[in-house]
Formats: structure tokens, sequence, C-alpha cells
């Protein structure tokens, strides 16, 4: 043989190595395409086939003029592979940790972290591998009948607190009873721009995905209205827990393959569904008329310190809230950070919190009574009787904050606030009629404004009265309302008699900006007629002049129509024998103002409604006049060139006339 060739010896050895590995090949294949199929399928299938579901984002929440009062930001919830890291990359980590804001050991040791022992606990939560943040992930199995595991999305940390622990591991655990660790999140509020520097850096295993979080531009404004979204991203209150049907959208979801290093493989996807944004809910509310509520409740929270407080501004033709204001209020950015005993600040006490609406009240009986006719502005009655027989027996009368020299035309009671010329005008009525009109008012009844916790309020029928309640009601006494209510009652003389439900929501858009829903006026049926609601808005401009009872709420060129309100609070008492009993205090006060103006073509209602500012007023009583009213007339005069409301000169002659008719 030429020595050119190898020996037949080499060839046979040769040939049978090479028969070895092929037999060593196919027996590998046999097993685990054989005997061990199942558990190669079921490894391969959760290694690679995945549904991703892509998180719509929330649609916004913007003023009357497009302002934003809620959106959602764009973040990346940023993690890491341990198992994938290099160590070449290890150099780069101090520029990591620089740019995701942790110390350098802190992630030293997330990214050393390999496994976790597979605790009990751990266990039970533990999922398919490389789940990746933020969306939902649907791993296939063989096995259909237990055919997905979900991962939730990582909820943020609150300030202050360990974020979650949103780490995922390996499904089985090797022989020390350790999980691999396939996802540990480092951090979930990187910024897009952050996050292109952190890809930049080119660490393989680190890696992120976008989430929404939602952001409050304004903080604290309008905060009862707007409302929050909680940690877990579920509508907790407000606007957004109102309209979160709107808001949420629709999420979308992908099902494709993933590679060996975890990265999806586009071109292996086989559906594709794409989230639908959520829609947009546009408020009635103006931004700048809601901060100017805002500072002057914060004006009055300075000077008198009050229990709590209320601003309501309202369109009184449409019955659109223009503000909505309480004090205290709370940060809707820092929701979570509120203390347990400071959490009453998160009730809208606009409709969750009543009142005796007192001298306010008293435009009830006199729209009733100018309405039916047995009245007219310049009918008088003795307000200096201490006692009048109504359904044959003698009645009360209350008692006068003012003493009265002559009998009071309707216009006077109106003007200088009198309780007796009140419990008459009631009598005239009757009972039965009377609680209608306060009914027809809108007092006993949800007004289905949309958000806050409305309550009814408190005005029991004419059956469950007591031989005082005729007296007592009509002056704001026996009967209980929230701001809300009575601000809207005042409302039905400013619209010309009708009762408006208070409106919220203007507007609802998709994501593409178009209009699919109008929110319009809703009225009820006529409450009093519109010569009788022109009555007494002349009636109510003798309130706010120089001979009636808040001379402070006048402004020089404007017609201004509205009633004060001073009224004792019902506080418990605890008797000798130890049992306690709701007594009307002589120290604690809730002063108030409800007005509008121009009162012959009016263009905006105003409550001012301060609860407890005794210990800081003269004299220790915080009187309607004296807290309110100021507040509503500086409030008015930041409104009238804001609002672009004109002076309106001709009716002033005739409510003078009016006064002095009752005089005569």
């Amino acid at each position: 043989m030429s020595k050119g060739f190898a020996s037949t010896y080499r060839i046979v050895l040769l040939a049978a190595g090479i028969l070895a590995c092929y037999a060593a090949l196919a027996a590998r294949l046999v097993y685990l395409h054989v005997i061990d199929r199942e558990e190669l399928v079921r490894y391969i299938d959760q290694a690679r086939r995945q549904i991703i579901v892509e998180s719509a984002r929330r649609g916004d929440i913007l003023d009357a003029r497009g302002g934003i009062l809620a959106t959602s930001r764009s973040l990346i919830v940023l993690g890491v592979d341990p198992q994938s890291l290099r160590p070449e990359d290890e150099k780069k980590w101090p520029q990591l940790a620089a740019l995701i804001g942790v110390p350098l050991p802190a992630l030293t040791k997330t990214l050393l972290t390999k496994s976790r022992p597979a605790a009990p606990a751990l266990a039970a939560s533990a999922v398919a591998p490389a789940a990746p943040p933020g969306g939902l992930v649907i791993n296939f199995t063989v096995d259909r009948a237990a055919a997905v595991t979900v991962v939730p999305p990582p909820s943020p940390a609150a300030p202050g607190e360990s974020p979650a622990d949103d780490t995922v591991l390996d499904d089985t655990a090797d022989e020390k009873g350790e999980r691999l660790i396939r996802w540990a999140k480092l951090s979930d509020t990187i910024e897009e721009s952050v996050y292109d520097r952190i890809q930049a850096l080119d660490v393989r295993g680190v890696y992120g995905q976008r989430v929404y979080r939602r952001a409050y531009p304004h903080n604290a404004l309008a905060a009862h209205l707007v409302g929050f979204v909680n940690q877990e991203g579920i509508a907790a209150a407000g606007i957004e827990r109102y309209a979160d049907f709107y808001l949420h959208g629709r999420d979308g979801w992908r099902e494709g393959e993933r590679d060996g290093l975890r990265r999806e493989l586009a071109q292996f996807r086989t559906r594709d569904v794409p989230a639908s944004d959520g829609y947009s809910v546009t408020l009635s509310i103006d931004s700048n008329v809601q901060h100017l509520a805002e500072e002057e409740l914060a004006a009055i929270a300075k000077k008198y310190s009050p229990e709590k407080a209320t601003v309501i501004v309202s369109d009184p033709q449409t019955g659109f809230i223009l503000a909505m204001a309480n004090y205290p209020s709370f940060n809707l950015n820092e929701y979570n950070q509120v203390p347990k005993e400071a959490q009453g600040a998160m009730r809208n006490i606009a409709v969750a919190d009543m009142y005796e609406p007192g001298s306010v009240f008293k435009i009830v009986a006199a729209s009733g009574a100018l309405n039916e006719g047995l009245v007219a502005p310049g009918s008088r009655f003795d307000c200096s009787l201490e006692s009048i027989e109504f359904e044959g027996r003698p009645r009360n009368l209350p008692r006068e904050d003012h003493h009265f020299d002559h009998a009071l035309s309707v216009a006077e009671i109106i003007a200088r606030s009198s309780n007796k010329g009140a419990a008459q005008l009631a009598m005239k009525l009757g009972k039965q009629r009377f609680y209608d009109y306060a009914r027809a008012f809108g007092f006993g009844q949800l007004t289905g404004f949309p958000v806050g916790g409305e309550i009814f309020g408190s005005m029991a029928p004419p059956d469950k009265w007591d031989g005082l309640t005729i007296t007592r009601m009509p002056m704001g006494h026996s009967i209980a309302a929230t701001p809300l209510q009575m601000h809207m009652g005042m409302g039905v003389i400013a619209s010309g008699g009708y009762l408006l439900r208070p409106q919220l929501i203007r507007q609802i858009r998709d994501a593409s900006g178009e209009v699919v829903y109008r929110y319009g006026a809703v009225s009820r049926p006529r409450t009093i007629t519109a010569e009788t609601a022109r009555t007494m808005a002349r009636l109510l401009q003798g309130v706010a002049s120089k001979d009636g009872t808040a001379a402070e709420a006048a402004i020089p060129g404007y017609e201004v129509a509205g009633k004060t309100g001073t009224t004792q609070k019902l506080l418990p008492v605890t008797l000798a024998n130890g049992s306690t009993k709701l007594v009307y205090s002589e120290r604690h006060h809730v002063a108030s103002f409800i007005g509008f103006l121009p009162a012959s073509r009016p263009q905006v209602v105003i409550s001012v409604i301060v609860d407890d500012a005794d210990s800081h007023c003269p004299g220790g009583v915080a009187y309607g006049a004296k807290v309110a009213a100021p507040a509503f007339k500086h409030l008015a005069e930041q409104l009238i060139p804001y609002l672009d409301i004109k002076p309106v000169y001709e009716s002033a002659a005739r409510t003078v006339v009016a006064l002095e008719g009752g005089r005569r």
C-alpha cells in the first residue's frame, strides 16, 4: 500500500468514532423526543411560547378649557435576568447604578443574586421564567387543563415603603432546593430618555418594558372631584372611579416566541391585537376658577382656622359646576401619604357632609308663598309676636337676632332675615305645601352629583313633625342639607325657577379626539314661575344692600343677590346621669353666604360655607355676614373680569322701591 494513504486500522478506527458519535446523537434524540418528550415540550413551550398583554393607556381628565387634570406618564419598569449577565459587563455597573439612582452595593447584590430558596410562600407565587415586566404574560404548557400561568404587572412601591417583591423565579428547584431568578426588578420609575442611555450601555440581561403611571399635574387642585388611581391600578375615587369605564381603555395582546436570550422573535408572532387607549373625559371645572376658589379657602383657613369649609361655583343656566373646593384637602400625587388621623381631608364634604342651613333656607318659604299668590313683596307681618295660632293651637315663634319696631314686608323679612317672618310665611303655605316646596327645591333627596359619596341630607315629612317644626324649619333648623343641596336650591332662583341637576362632565372624547358623547343641562319640573324667580332675585338684592344683613357682600356697580346663614351647631353634651344629648351650641356655628350675580341676569352662583370659625372671630361667633359674605365678595370680584360679567343697573331702583314700599 502506498504511503500516501492511511492504514486500514486507522480508517476503521475513524469510522467507528464517527458511528459512535452518530449513535450517541441518535440515542440522545430518541431520549429527548420519545422517552423525555413531555418534559422537553413543556420546557420549550415555557421558554419560547408566550402571550404578552399590553396595557392600554388610561385616558386623560381635562378641565373645561382643555387643561390636563390627570394623565398617564410613560415609564419603564427595569429589571435584570441574572442568568444572562456577562463578566465583561461588570465594569459598566457603576454607570448603571448612577442612571437608575440606586447605590452600587445594592445594585451589585441584586445582579449577583442568581437564585432563591424555594420557600413555601415563594413556591406558591413562582411563575414561568423571565416574565417581562408591565403587562400580563401567559405561558402555554402542554397540559391544556392547566394551560396558563398569569404574571400580574408589578405595582409601584409607595413612597417610604419597601418595593413590592416582583422577582420572577424558575418553575423548578434544583437539588439544593434553590430556584433560579429569571427576572428581578431594578426600578419602576425609569424615564424613557434614561432608558435610552441604559440600552446604550449594552449590559446583557438588563431590560425593561413600558408601563403607564397616573400623574396629577396640579397636585391638590380639584382633588375631591378628580379622585385618584391607587397603587394596584384601581380607580379609587372621584371621576377616576365614576368614569373608569371610559378612561381605562382595552388592553391588547400578542402571541409569539422568544429566543434563548429571551428576546421576542417578532417574525414568529401569530396574533397581534393592539391596545385601545382609554377615552378622555372633559369636565365642566375651569382650573382658573377652581384655583381662585381654593385660594379663597386658603385665606379663610389662615384667618379663621375653621374645622372645614366649602366653596362652590356654578353656571345657573346649565347647572354645570365651575369649581368645587373643600378645606382641608390633599395632594393627589401623595394620596397614600395622608396619615390615618387626617384622612377626613379626602372626603368631599360638599356632598358627603350635612349641616343645618340656617337663614339661607328662608328662600323656600318666601318663594312658596309668593309663587302661590298668598303674599306680595309688600305684604306685612308683625314680627314682634311671641306666638301665633296655627291649626287650632298657639305656636311659639322663634326669637329674633334683632328687634323690629314696625311690621315687616316680605322684602324686609328677606333683607333683614326675620325668623318670625319666615315662620309666618311657612304657616301661610301650611305643612304639606311648605314641605312640598322644600322637596321641589331639592332638599331631602340626592342631587345626582356623580362623585364624592353624596348623602340625602335630612328632612322629616310633616307627619313626623312636632309642634315647633313649622316655626323652626322655615328658618333653616330641623332640617339638614349638604352644601351642594343648598347651592342648587339658590340656583332655582338664579335659573329662573328650575332645579337643575349639578353637572360635572361636559363630554367624552375617544383616543383620536373625536367627541363621542356630550352632556347638557338636566332639569326637573319647574319649581317656581319665572316671575316668582325674578321677584325673589330682586328681594335677595336687599340682603346685600346697606339695609340688609350682608352689606359686606355688595359689589359697587353690580347686582348681588344672596342670603346669609348663621346656624348653631348641634353638638353632644353629657348630662348628669351620664347620657348624651344633642344641644345647640352657643360657641360653635356654621357661617354661610350663597348668592348670585347679576341679579336680573344671573351668570354665576357662588356658595361659601365655613364650619366652626368662631374661636377666631370678634365676640366668639362666626356670623355669615362677617365670615362668608366678604369671601363671597372677594371671589366674585375676581370672577367678574375672568367670566366677563357685565354690570346691570336697571333693576337697582326696583329693589329700593320694593324695600321702601313695605314701609308705607
